[in-house]
């Protein structure tokens, strides 16, 4: 493939998904840079990670392909560097060096593939296909919970402490005789429970709290 001139840096501020290659072999960058563009993927290049942890990385769907042998902090070593920075990208290994122990490491930090050179142009965009879906569904995901934490923060305590139970199968009757309080009284925080969580019904409030992680205390707590 020819290299086209371009710049290797995408801006901070794109919507589209990234494909991050890092990557020490000049060679080997541009030919991947050149076989994501060819499928109409956006890509940037580092030729280290140290290099790529000062770069800005834009809040989009993406996924890192990442040589597993690098001049200073290496592939595996960045990899748990990025886990602890709480950086949940997907990442493609590649490596003309692969072992075992290397493999079970990357995989067991949460890698999504582990590819050994040469391979195959169509090996590699499978694994970025369904690295960079893998990413935009936590994406999904993250938001929503993101957005359930913002309806429970509107919650009172005690309809905290009613919807907790409530998710734990208990009927109206039940909570109320928990909780010491009036059956009706129960009925209408729930309705403001409802309400304030967006739930189109007790079973659809029930999924929103497990998403949540809520769950009844215990007994004196």
């Amino acid at each position: 493939m020819t290299e086209r001139p371009k710049s290797s840096h995408v801006p901070a501020s794109a919507t589209e998904p990234i494909v991050f290659v890092v990557e020490d072999d000049a060679s080997v960058r541009r030919a991947l840079s050149n076989l994501f563009e060819s499928v109409g993927l956006k890509v940037e290049v580092f030729g280290s990670a140290s290099e790529m942890l000062q770069s800005k990385l834009p809040d989009v769907a993406s996924c890192l392909v990442l040589d597993i042998r690098l001049p200073g902090l290496s592939g595996l070593d960045f990899q748990t560097e990025l886990a602890k920075a709480n950086i949940h990208i997907p990442i493609i290994f590649m490596t003309g060096h692969g072992d075992i122990p290397m493999t079970v490491r990357a995989m067991k930090g949460g890698a999504v593939d582990f590819l050994t050179k040469p391979f195959r142009d169509q090996e590699m965009l499978d694994a970025v296909v369904m690295a960079i879906e893998r990413d935009r569904k936590r994406r999904q995901a993250d938001t929503i919970v993101a957005n359930l934490q913002g309806q429970f923060k509107t919650l009172t305590p005690r309809e905290r402490e009613i919807l907790a139970l409530v998710s734990s199968g208990l009927m109206n009757k039940q909570v109320a005789a928990e909780l010491g309080l009036a059956e009706i009284t129960v009925k209408i925080h729930r309705g403001h429970i409802m309400k304030k969580m967006g739930a189109k019904s007790v079973a659809d409030l029930v999924i929103k709290a497990e998403a949540l992680g809520i769950r009844r205390a215990k007994p004196g707590a």
